[in-house]
């Protein structure tokens, strides 16, 4: 009997990940969707894939969305300017309305629709369903360069999490559902809060107790200056590349997400790109792996 070359490299896959699949049986990934993934309809077809993947082996896949184009091209169409400082965009009453409306509504319900024809079962909600995530406003200052003045920055309607209430996400799981989360939350003073995806993500996988959270961005991962990808970093690590300007740019709030979310008790997080079809199983049930591996 000649066996097709095609199916023995299949077994032999399945052979390799499942001692993988046997440690994550019963475990909480948290995934952040973003970036210029989400406008490739292909890309975005393996994301929901591989999640029903995920759920259908007994793992817990908890989604949180981006949108920041979208955001964009969005408050273009209505003639709005955007400013941004330190990577937030100023979020006014008016910005504020229209990220809720798209991040909640289109882009929500277009990733719940793609995880649904894969075969899952999403629910679509935001961080003001069930009052599951609590904002605070966020307070950003910045130095004068003539005058070496620290002056504070208001950004509006821009939030961090104080609070994530576990159970709202713990009773979509335990009914077999794939919460797919957009990063809006409530404040105590009624406000409704845009919030950062990546920081959203962190904050939920602490509170969930997260055996990983992975952050799908457009890059490979951190890079060492020579351009070659760093699997696996400490925080010690991570603060002398941050010291000596290897980390820099948008990858430092990406840094810190991690590194707060793994303080918060997440055994690992893990920094790959999203734009690499099934990159999220590459790095969780093959030898290989696919990104940076960040942990304690």
């Amino acid at each position: 009997m000649t066996i097709n070359p095609v199916n023995l490299a299949k077994a032999e896959t399945l052979t390799e990940a499942l001692p993988y699949l046997q440690r994550y049986a019963g475990k909480t990934f948290v995934v952040k969707y973003g970036g210029h993934a989400m406008g490739d309809a292909a890309l975005a077809q393996d994301f929901a894939a591989d999640i029903v993947l995920l759920k259908a082996v007994g793992i817990n896949p908890v989604v949180v969305h981006g949108g920041g184009p979208q955001i964009g091209a969005m408050l273009k169409k209505l003639g709005v300017e955007s400013e941004f400082v330190d990577g937030l965009r100023v979020t006014d009453a008016e910005t504020a309305k229209v990220a809720e409306m798209v991040l909640s509504g289109a882009i929500n319900k277009e990733l719940v629709g793609w995880i649904n024809a894969a075969g899952g079962k999403a629910l679509g909600i935001s961080g003001k369903d069930g009052d599951f995530v609590r904002a605070a406003k966020v307070q950003r200052t910045q130095k004068d360069p003539d005058s070496n003045i620290e002056r504070s920055i208001d950004l509006g309607f821009v939030g961090e999490p104080q609070h994530v209430d576990r159970s709202v996400i713990d009773t979509i799981s335990g009914a077999g559902m794939i919460p797919v989360i957009a990063p809006i939350g409530v404040g105590d003073d009624g406000h409704t809060y845009n919030i950062n995806a990546d920081t959203m993500a962190g904050a939920i996988a602490g509170a969930l107790g997260a055996s990983r959270l992975f952050l799908l961005t457009d890059v490979a991962g951190v890079l060492d200056k020579s351009g070659k990808l760093l699997t696996d970093l400490e925080p010690k690590a991570i603060a002398a590349l941050q010291a000596d300007g290897t980390i820099s740019g948008g990858m430092i709030p990406k840094i810190e997400t991690c590194v707060a979310a793994v303080g918060a008790g997440v055994d690992a997080a893990v920094i790959l790109d999203g734009r690499v079809a099934h990159a999220m199983l590459i790095e969780m049930f093959t030898d290989q792996g696919a990104g940076t591996l960040i942990h304690a």
